[in-house]
């Protein structure tokens, strides 16, 4: 395993031979990570690396599977009882006096929701995180459940599942699975994998995969039929449970995990805009969760802070819990507060300003408000080459940005006639280059990943209200609408969603920057007091915009207007433009 200070072990059980591999200090709390079908360890590989910082990690090659041995005969080799064993046997070696924290994906999270709900593991598990896996017993439950008391909707769940689960029926069949997987499909798997999931090249899928991949289908044949016909009653989990559910997942819909609370007592749900093999395309996303709950469940063992109140309370922390949110203009105003607002949703935050003690205060108070991570990054968002370099430095370090605010922008007051060609230049290179960078740099991160993101754009009441005051401002604005619109428009096929957001008068700190064109330094410094005491008594905070934003993500809305005036003159524009144009006429009372 290319993983530095990896350490491996053969651990014996049943005549097996397991493949063991721990990184990490092992003083500390073990995380186990098992994989699922057709993987091998490897699949873990870069959740693990991130993970290891912090914890004693273990992974491990299910039996038939990697560099673990095959039972013989296969038949019967594979049944839950006897995967139970191996974990059992895995966790006595590798955690004997300290209960381990489970992480499963795919049949590794059909295998571990047998270890959290079997009376024979209590004491050994401190927390379970579950993707991309439902167990048997409450899976073949909620099919009786549908199948008893038929509905439309009940039957549509039954039907649409059935399409998704066809590749199950195929596993059943004799020989042909195995001789798909050792000829055509086992070369061509890899390829499938990058085409479809957009997993990227690496370690995974290693050289054992097709006969890991034949070996796998008694997973199906020894368990599947015989659970769903005749599911245990009593499979209550008798640990926390974290359920992570991919949206875009082409194998389970959402709604197999319908009623999931009355079998799990202590339930943590967050959703993940993702496909299906997701340890692979989104690791730093699972590794700040998995974190997260196993630090949380340590702390509750140990008399703190109680599971239940350790996630993260904003309203929309299932939503935003974990994923990578970068804000420009974060030292203070709108960018501040969106970034707080994400910070309270549980989201890891990317704090970029020029203002670098500005930057570092909210990354400060993000981490305070409930951010399991928040950077700051002093950047000049008009500078194109600072730009791609902070690009690389977060995707190296931090991961791909899962939302981009782009919210950086100056004030610029002044008619046209008395802008020069410079101050003009100031204004677009900020309002809107700094936007462009944002888009095309961040942007192509996430369309390159494919598993979507989305995209905001601060824009401006502005953009669609003529003002004879506010010119240059008011271009640069009507242009990020309008590259917005455009964006959206290429990029839904990426799944990535763009908004523009436009607020209007907002009590903010942008007027005490402000310049103001053709105005010696005593009248602009009046001109400014002037401007800020009307912002301040008009007194819209900035925290509703930031809560439009989070709300305009969440719903993928393309144009949202901010503040009574906002909707007013977005209403007029469509309506009666020939108003808004007279109202431009007037001369502003400054």
């Amino acid at each position: 395993m290319n993983l530095p200070g990896a350490r491996e072990r053969r651990v014996s059980t049943g005549g097996i031979d397991l493949c063991v591999v721990e990184l990490g200090d092992a003083t500390q709390p073990t995380i186990v990570l098992v994989h699922g079908y057709p993987d091998s360890k490897e699949v873990w590989t870069q959740v693990a690396r991130r993970l290891a910082e912090q914890w004693h990690v273990v992974l491990y090659d299910v039996r038939g599977h990697g560099r673990s041995t095959a039972p013989v005969p296969l038949r019967g080799g594979f049944t839950l009882e006897k995967l139970t064993d191996d974990f059992l046997a895995v966790v006595d070696a590798v955690s004997p006096d300290r209960p381990v924290h489970v992480v499963g994906h795919d049949w590794g999270s059909v295998q571990a929701w047998e270890f959290a709900t079997v009376n024979r593991t209590e004491g050994r598990i401190a927390s379970f995180t579950s993707m991309s896996g439902p167990s048997l017993d409450h899976f073949g439950h909620w099919i009786k459940q549908r199948m008893s008391r038929p509905t439309p909707r009940r039957v549509g769940q039954l039907l649409g599942q059935g399409a998704k689960s066809w590749y199950v029926y195929m596993l059943h069949t004799p020989v042909l699975p195995e001789l798909a997987w050792r000829g055509p499909l086992g070369k061509r798997w890899p390829r499938i994998l990058e085409r479809l999931e957009k997993v990227p090249p690496g370690d995974y899928p290693t050289p054992s995969l097709p006969d890991d991949a034949a070996h796998g289908a008694w997973l199906y044949r020894d368990n599947v039929r015989s659970r769903l016909r005749r599911p245990r009653a009593d499979a209550f989990a008798h640990v926390p449970v974290q359920l992570i559910t991919p949206t875009g997942d082409i194998f389970l819909s959402e709604q197999l995990y319908d009623g999931l609370d009355a079998w799990v007592p202590q339930l943590t749900r967050r959703s993940l805009p993702a496909k299906h093999w997701v340890p692979r395309t989104r690791p730093d996303q699972l590794a700040s969760w998995i974190g997260e709950f196993a630090a949380a469940n340590e702390a509750a063992a140990q008399g703190g802070v109680p599971v239940q109140d350790a996630a993260p309370k904003g309203a929309y922390a299932d939503r935003f819990g974990g994923q990578l949110v970068l804000v420009t203009g974060a030292a203070g105003g709108i960018g501040r507060a969106t970034a707080f607002a994400f910070a309270e949703a549980g989201a890891r935050v990317v704090v970029v300003d020029r203002d670098a003690e500005g930057a570092s205060r909210t990354a400060e108070l993000a981490r305070l408000i409930g951010a399991p991570a928040a950077w700051a990054e002093t950047v000049d968002v008009s500078d194109e080459r600072a730009m791609e370099k902070l690009a690389e430095k977060v995707a190296a370090e931090y991961g791909i940005v899962d939302v981009l605010v782009n919210n950086a922008g100056i004030g610029l007051s002044g008619s046209f006639l008395e802008t020069t060609a410079e101050e003009w230049r100031s204004v677009l290179d900020v309002n809107l280059w700094g936007v462009i960078h944002g888009c095309r740099l961040f942007g192509k991160q996430m369309a390159d990943r494919g598993q979507g993101g989305h995209i905001v754009n601060t824009a401006s009441a502005a953009a669609y209200q003529p003002s004879r005051a506010l010119p240059a401002y008011s271009t640069s604005k009507a242009a990020v609408l309008m590259l917005s619109e455009c964006l959206r428009a290429e990029l839904a096929e990426k799944s990535i969603g763009v908004s523009a957001i436009c607020p209007g008068i907002v009590n903010t700190n942008i007027t005490a920057t402000t310049r103001f064109a053709g105005a010696d330094a005593a009248e602009e410094k009046r001109l400014r007091t002037r401007t800020s005491k009307l912002y301040g008594m008009r007194n819209y905070p900035p925290e509703k915009v930031a809560d439009a934003i989070l709300r305009a993500v969440v719903r993928n809305q393309a144009v949202v207007p901010v503040t009574p005036e906002s909707h007013g003159a977005r209403f007029l524009s469509r309506l009666s433009p020939g108003v808004l144009r007279g109202i431009a006429r007037l001369k502003p009372p400054l």
